[in-house]
């Protein structure tokens, strides 16, 4: 589906108690997260499903976008978007944000109108989210051009806090946003109005909140996250996203998954 008219939105601005540390050695090393089977520090890539329960498309972009979401090499993202809800039934998942960041997509990738099911491989390009051929072949070519996780992120805990640590830029951009993004657990809707009328779909890593943590400038660096913040959600993920003057969001270097504590999800696997 295509909603054609432009409006003019802006990313809104949120507030984190986030501390930031230059390099390693400050402070007491954060012990080693044991895992079941440990996420790679650099995946293969980030796709960001911007979706909607009132939109026919959907629903097979939604049924793949859950394969994905329980792949270990990829960090997936569901934005539920809101202006479809006027064709009878009001996304329960949808937020305000999610359309904004969509809109600011769309100014990045000079687009005339944004569209559902869209999916944005690592911040440099978008495909229909129900192709899956499209999205493992962009991001299989994106990974061999070098446009693909290119500064590793590596995530442990330490007590009650959360460290991110990310690597070293190499080559290419070499600033970026700290952006977390935070998202619900696995939850099943039945659908009761509008185009997915009596459908019951299951909709995994529906983003709740984002906000910007602090900046990268190309060298190795060190933040820390109360791991307060991450009990209260189902999860979260870190992205090095880069960010251009006209503060749309651009490629994405690096990415990380940090889940609940004791979540039993088939894709928690970092704390």
């Amino acid at each position: 589906m295509v909603m054609a008219s432009r409006r003019s939105l802006w990313l809104a601005a949120f507030a984190l108690a986030f501390s930031v540390f230059a390099g390693a050695g400050q402070g007491s090393e954060p012990e080693t997260v044991q895992a079941e089977k440990s996420q790679p520090d650099r995946p293969l890539g980030v796709v960001e499903l911007f979706t909607s329960q009132g939109c026919s498309s959907c629903p097979p972009a939604d049924a793949f976008f859950a394969e994905l979401a329980t792949r270990q090499d990829l960090v997936a993202l569901a934005y539920h978007v809101d202006y479809w809800d006027y064709l009878g039934w009001k996304d329960t998942l949808s937020h305000k944000e999610n359309t904004e960041r969509q809109y600011d997509y769309m100014r990045y990738f000079s687009s005339r109108s944004v569209y559902t099911p869209q999916a944005v491989l690592n911040g440099r390009m978008h495909v229909n989210g129900a192709n899956r051929a499209e999205v493992d072949g962009a991001l299989a070519r994106m990974a061999r051009a070098g446009e693909g996780m290119r500064v590793p992120i590596k995530v442990s805990r330490a007590g009650d806090r959360v460290i991110i640590d990310t690597g070293d830029a190499g080559t290419g951009p070499n600033d970026a946003h700290v952006v977390i993004v935070y998202f619900d657990a696995p939850q099943t809707v039945k659908i009761g109005q509008g185009e997915n009328s009596g459908r019951k779909m299951t909709y995994w890593n529906a983003v709740t909140g984002i906000q910007t943590a602090g900046m990268w400038h190309g060298k190795a660096q060190r933040y820390e996250l109360p791991l307060s913040e991450i009990t209260k959600k189902g999860g979260c993920a870190v992205l090095l996203q880069s960010v251009g003057k006209d503060g749309l969001p651009g490629p994405i270097l690096g990415a990380a998954f940090i889940h609940k504590p004791g979540s039993e999800t088939s894709i928690d696997r970092n704390l």
